[in-house]
């Protein structure tokens, strides 16, 4: 499948998407949402696909969020088209809550605005030394509609993260990962590596199994308390969960770890 403004590489079971408009720092055109989209829809339902890593092109940018000159006709009364996002939210990510495989963030440079809120709507990310973080949205008065007003205060202390969103001040990449946004610093060389090894420590573990964690986990923070979560367990309310009980995935992890052997997964 060919795009204009994306890039998907299929690696095994890993799917690399990479934003490919480094000229306009990776800002995202209403073209580039769909595209990001339909590869994001792709790997929702590709039985292959375990795990996907999301970068930009370039050394500069991985997302400088939305495209501005494509958003003219959204806030006046110009004959510009209209600025469209997918249901499934900025570059197909920030509204995708039914999607239980884990997606991880390769940050190459500057994250703003939708771009930041794409990697705060990653289970994981790993950034380049060169790389900031903000949501300079108020200083052109607009919000960070895409889930950073949600996300932030709910991964953050609420000052830090009222800090980001009343300044719209960029942090860097060590403060990121001082503050638990990221999970790693790494030369602006070494990101692609990094983020790699990242997907292959997820890929060693039942897929099946995954997708079952990721699921309790994003759904249970639903619930008021540990107890009314693991309440939730009991009754069934996670189907990747209950996938998982029945799985043959199950049983080949346990008899490769007696049998000291290292398993072989199918995703079922």
């Amino acid at each position: 499948m060919s795009f204009e403004n994306i890039l998907v590489e299929i690696e095994d079971h890993l799917m690399i998407l990479t934003i490919n408009r480094p000229a306009k720092m990776n800002a995202l055109d209403p073209l580039t949402h769909r595209e990001m989209a339909e590869a994001m829809d792709d790997f929702a339902t590709d039985h292959n696909l375990w795990v996907a890593i999301v970068t930009g092109a370039g050394e500069a940018a991985f997302c400088a969020g939305g495209d501005l000159s494509s958003m003219q006709g959204n806030f006046d009364d110009s004959e510009e088209q209209e600025y469209t996002v997918p249901d499934s939210g900025y570059g197909g990510i920030t509204n995708r809550f039914d999607c239980d495989k884990p997606v991880i963030a390769a940050v190459n440079g500057f994250a703003a605005g939708g771009g930041f809120e794409i990697v705060m709507a990653c289970d994981l990310a790993v950034a380049s030394e060169a790389a900031s973080f903000g949501l300079p949205e108020p200083k052109v008065g607009v919000v960070a509609y895409a889930g950073g007003m949600h996300r932030l205060p709910r991964t953050l202390t609420s000052k830090r993260a009222m800090e980001i969103l009343l300044t719209g001040d960029f942090i860097d990449a060590d403060t990121a990962l001082n503050w638990g946004l990221i999970n790693q610093v790494v030369p602006a060389d070494q990101l692609m590596t990094a983020a790699r090894v990242w997907a292959q420590r997820v890929l060693k573990c039942s897929p099946v199994a995954i997708r079952a964690t990721k699921q309790v986990v994003s759904r249970g923070l639903n619930n008021v308390s540990v107890e009314d979560a693991m309440a939730g367990q009991e009754r069934g309310d996670y189907l990747a969960l209950n996938e998982w009980g029945a799985s043959t995935d199950t049983i080949e992890g346990i008899d490769a770890f007696v049998q000291k052997r290292l398993p072989e997964w199918r995703n079922r």
